[in-house]
């Protein structure tokens, strides 16, 4: 099966915050060029230094923005996920972009094909005002990760994370292995396990066979740094609606 699957009738579209926002002039314009498509988990959307062919508005699915060294390791930079976009360099001046983004949850998203979104509908300036004040929260949420793998624990910086992703989240169930999210953080995985472990004894989440269930968000919220407020406050006063 290939990796995307186009379909005649689509799912909803509204299901994305930002083309939710939109006016509807926007939307009669825009909704002909959009195209439903499946993302697995894994699948790479962009590579550093490649010229992007789509911006892809995602619905159910998350992506993970990731910086990769010369020698294979990487950090996570920024998630995304129903509230905003994966492609920001086609509208910033740029085809390409120094960051990966690969699925790390399974799902949809709708794709814009790059010609369009640079041609004629770049002149729409409510849409461009809209994908701008996205792109300043983006940056935050770069910033203020940065910010935390440089000064806060490992606990923290996972619940941070795991709060970050139950936002984008359709439930409360996250499927990734403890690995993966070692490679996200950019730390070792024999601190994200002890880590977890203390989460799960204190009955914030639950974790089995890569499936985690998380069950107090209000003491998960408790146990992060100030990053994941900093982050969602940006969000709230940049877009009209909440992550």
């Amino acid at each position: 099966m290939p990796w995307c699957l186009i379909m005649n009738k689509l799912p909803d579209p509204m299901q994305n915050k930002l083309l939710a926002a939109l006016t509807e002039t926007e939307w009669k314009i825009l909704k002909p060029q959009l195209e439903w498509v499946v993302l697995p988990l894994g699948k790479v959307l962009s590579e550093s230094g490649t010229t992007l062919s789509y911006v892809y508005f995602l619905t159910t699915a998350i992506v993970s923005l990731l910086y990769i060294m010369e020698n294979g390791s990487s950090a996570e930079v920024a998630v995304v996920g129903n509230e905003g976009l994966v492609g920001i360099s086609l509208f910033m001046a740029g085809d390409s972009t120094t960051i990966s983004a690969v699925v790390y949850s399974a799902g949809e998203a709708f794709r814009l094909n790059a010609q369009f979104l640079q041609g004629g509908f770049s002149s729409c300036d409510p849409l461009l005002n809209l994908l701008l004040r996205y792109t300043q929260a983006l940056i935050a949420q770069i910033s203020q990760t940065a910010v935390c793998n440089r000064y806060h624990s490992i606990e923290q910086q996972l619940c941070r994370w795991l709060l970050l992703s139950l936002d984008r989240l359709h439930g409360n169930v996250l499927v990734m292995t403890q690995e993966q999210i070692a490679n996200m953080l950019g730390v070792r995985r024999e601190g994200v396990t002890e880590e977890a472990c203390k989460l799960q004894k204190a009955g914030l989440i639950s974790y089995a066979r890569g499936r985690i269930i998380i069950l107090n968000r209000l003491k998960l919220e408790q146990r992060s740094c100030e990053c994941y407020a900093v982050v969602k406050k940006e969000y709230d006063r940049l877009l009209t609606f909440s992550v």
